[in-house]
């Protein structure tokens, strides 16, 4: 049978169990799928006159797969729809606004922005709406925090939401007020999500095709071929997964990725199953449902089993963002109907109690009929729970630029005790857990190099610190994090028998690089170049 083509190279690493090294190796390719794979010598043969794509001493590996990304707001963000920028102090972000203001029509649209941490600008203290009202007294504003459970609206925008001093924030969520009771223009967690939601509508499809599109383009720039598109929000209807942008580019022959949507899962699971029934081709697909179990350890929100150790008040561990039989309802009921389900789970508390869940649910229901129950994060665990991790047949969907993000951060909320167990990416890879790689975009950069660097090295991207890396017993060998890259978001999408590796029978997704990634330096991860990424159909 004549192949379409033959993709060769010096390096390949197909990422197959059981082989670490690259090969010098030939890979056919016919209807977009992988056919015979042999010694680069017997190209010609196994050509049999179809056109050889000679790569050279290039680094050929499987497509990378981010198992984690907000795909509506990382593309937003970077587009001329939004801004993204971190700042100084908040009266910078506030400048950094009114700059930002003269470019988009003063129609009385939202402008809104991404990426401020009150923390990196050396202050506990939150903004507040007063800043931004004195900038935009009659023109709302939201900005999400860097870690996109926080938002900050000036009053303009509290009203266009009809929120008022008396407004009940939804489950969940809270509202942030003064020493006089009054709203400061801080909404956290579930409060900030359901609400940008409602801003984030008045987008249009065409316009969100757009920054969609060119999204995509420059994932594919970085060798990433897959994608998991994770709901943002616990509330249904707020996750901003927006399946109607997927349809039209997919109609449209401008889908340049394989997408996998999560919709959040509650009582009514039609959201998914209708999703499914529609998606069953190669480039889209909808595996399983997302869902929210804490939040995020430097505001206090993840759910620790034991104080912070800065806390805040007596008792201070944080809290689940659903009551724990609640989590374990909608799980089972889930399983029930075959569902994968995907937890976001920071504090080792949030992460034994999903344990816990997931672990009955496959006793009583077995494994999902498409997809793997998997948890998201999982920053902080018990060293005990990551055996229990593989019995109950969990991937682990962790995100290697957040160990970076701030790294005194960690000792500073959670203690030196747990900072140094945390994000055990080596120890969980020894003991049979599954890795899937993301990054969690728009909270990171969706930067593919950032991934790998991060993952082997523990160093931050920007500056390569800490010299020797932070906890560096906690680091991946090279195989293991471009596998993880690649196999491990195929596993936690149900599609390991057809994506993750360069075998016969899988389509024959592949990037190509000018740099060996397995044996390159440390500093050259980030230098390297993709020379092209290419869907096998």
């Amino acid at each position: 049978m004549q192949p379409d083509k033959v993709v060769t190279a010096e390096n390949v690493f197909t990422a197959e169990a059981g082989c670490d090294v690259t090969r010098p190796l030939a890979v056919a390719v016919k209807g977009g799928r992988v056919v015979a794979v042999a010694p680069r010598s017997e190209a010609e043969a196994l050509a049999q006159g179809a056109p050889v794509e000679d790569w050279g001493d290039a680094f050929i590996c499987p497509g990378f797969h981010d198992a984690h990304q907000h795909v509506f707001h990382a593309a937003l963000f970077p587009s001329a729809l939004a801004t993204e920028y971190l700042g100084t102090s908040e009266q910078d972000c506030v400048a950094h606004m009114v700059a930002f203001a003269q470019t988009r029509p003063d129609d009385g649209s939202w402008l809104m922005g991404h990426g401020w941490r009150e923390t990196a600008w050396g202050t506990l203290d939150m903004p507040t709406r007063y800043s931004l009202d004195r900038a935009f007294p009659d023109r709302p504003v939201a900005m999400y925090s860097g870690d996109a459970h926080t938002h900050w609206v000036n009053s303009a925008g509290l009203a266009r939401l009809g929120i008022t001093d008396e407004t009940e924030p939804p489950a969940g969520g809270s509202f942030d007020r003064d020493a006089e009771g009054q709203l400061t223009g801080i909404l956290r967690e579930a409060a900030g999500m359901v609400n940008v939601a409602k801003v984030l509508s008045s987008f249009t499809t065409e316009e969100l095709c757009g920054i969609y599109q060119s999204y995509f383009a420059r994932l594919n720039a970085m060798g990433i071929t897959s994608v998991c598109d994770m709901a943002l929000s616990l509330i249904p209807g707020a996750d901003g997964i927006n399946p109607q942008v997927y349809e039209t580019l997919l109609a449209e022959g401008k889908l340049s990725v394989r997408a996998h949507l999560f919709p959040t899962l509650s009582d009514e699971q039609s959201n998914l199953e209708e999703l499914q029934a529609r998606y069953t081709g190669d480039r889209l697909r909808a595996p399983g449902f997302k869902q929210f179990f804490d939040g995020v350890s430097s505001q206090h929100t993840a759910w620790c089993t034991e104080e912070y150790e800065n806390a805040r008040f007596a008792g201070d561990v944080g809290r689940p963002t659903l009551p724990p039989e609640r989590m374990r309802a909608l799980v089972l009921a889930a399983a029930r109907r075959g569902h994968a389900v995907r937890i976001h789970t920071i504090g080792d508390a949030a992460v034994h109690e999903a344990i816990d869940i997931f672990a009955e649910a496959r006793a009583r229901y077995g494994d999902p009929a498409q997809g793997r129950n998997t948890m998201e994060h999982i920053e902080d665990i018990q060293p005990a729970d990551i055996a229990r991790l593989r019995e109950a047949h969990v991937v682990a969907s962790v995100q290697p630029p957040h160990v970076t993000i701030e790294l005194e951060q960690p000792a500073r909320d959670l203690g030196e005790w747990r900072a140094r167990r945390m994000w055990p990416f080596a120890q969980m890879v020894r003991e049979g857990v599954e890795l899937a790689l993301g990054t969690d975009a728009p909270v990171v950069p969706p930067t593919s190099m950032d991934v790998l660097y991060t993952a082997v090295t523990r160093r931050t991207p920007e500056g390569h610190e800490p010299a020797g890396g932070w906890y560096p017993e906690h680091c991946l060998t090279r195989a293991q994090a471009l596998r993880a890259y690649s196999l491990g978001g195929a596993i936690a999408v149900g599609r390991e028998a057809e994506l993750g590796t360069l075998e016969v029978g899988k389509l024959a997704d592949f990037a190509v690089w000018d740099t060996n990634l397995l044996t390159c330096a440390d500093d050259q991860i980030q230098q390297a170049r993709c020379l092209s990424c290419q869907l096998g159909a």
